[in-house]
């Protein structure tokens, strides 16, 4: 296997991945060799994916509300029982809200917005971080959003959300990378997965004219942006830190 690509004694978290980009990285982790610790809101999803990533590795899961701190601390502690290290987490677990300017927001909106979008990724680092400390190395990758990097007409909660999610992974990247523990986030485009089934974006018309904002003309294909995730946590990706990469089919270059 190319030592690039080559995951084999890892161990690695991720939330979300019961669908979407979780689901497809905790298979191409798999298949090169990690041990993984997954999480989902979704049992059902989730055992799913465990099942299948069984095939190839080790996996463990843990379901419920990532915005939960208990949540986030089991799980750290479940890599750490099982496999005795916890050497990448990927904090992937998102929602979005219906199309909708920022004076009609409201409070259920912000609220789940933060809980899951922000609170899942501080939650997560918060018990993340020491254990990556306490083994000298490890790697965080939020996963945020190109509403992470700029404005989001009608995603106004989302966009405050992501642009947090931004800011906290380059205010801990120069925290802890004296430690050799690093983090990094990925910023993709909108993608066909489960976070753009909300009224307003979940037709064929309504993501035809999503994929008209980018250059390429299309939305990202999931596996793409994963394809991305990937790379970034290569093992030989690693002078890499307090980054926001943007996937985004050349939206930014405009």
């Amino acid at each position: 296997m190319d030592p690039l690509l080559n995951f084999s004694n890892l161990t690695v978290l991720i939330t979300g991945a019961g669908s979407g980009f979780g689901l497809k990285l905790a298979e191409g982790l798999a298949s090169r060799g990690a041990n993984l610790v997954l999480s989902d809101i979704n049992e059902d999803n989730l055992e799913n994916t465990r099942k299948s990533v069984s095939k190839h590795t080790e996996a463990v899961a843990l379901a419920g509300d990532i915005a939960e701190e208990s949540l986030n601390r089991n799980l750290v502690e479940l890599a750490l029982n099982t496999f005795g290290q916890l050497d990448i987490a990927v904090n992937n677990a998102g929602v979005a809200h219906n199309p909708a300017p920022v004076h009609e927001m409201t409070e259920d909106i912000i609220d789940k917005q933060f809980g899951v979008n922000v609170k899942g990724v501080m939650f997560g680092m918060k018990y993340q971080l020491p254990a990556m400390l306490k083994q000298k190395g490890g790697h965080i990758l939020n996963v945020s959003s190109l509403a992470g990097l700029g404005g989001a007409p009608k995603g106004g909660a989302y966009a405050a959300a992501k642009h947090a999610v931004s800011g906290i992974t380059r205010t801990a990247a120069i925290e802890y990378g004296r430690k050799n523990v690093r983090v990094n986030a990925i910023c993709p485009f909108y993608s066909p997965t489960n976070i753009l089934n909300v009224d307003g974006y979940n037709t064929p018309e309504a993501q035809q004219q999503l994929a008209m904002g980018s250059p390429m003309k299309r939305l990202a294909d999931p596996q793409e942006v994963v394809n991305t995730m990937m790379l970034l946590l290569s093992p030989g990706n690693s002078y890499m830190n307090g980054q926001t990469i943007a996937v985004d089919g050349g939206v930014t270059a405009w």
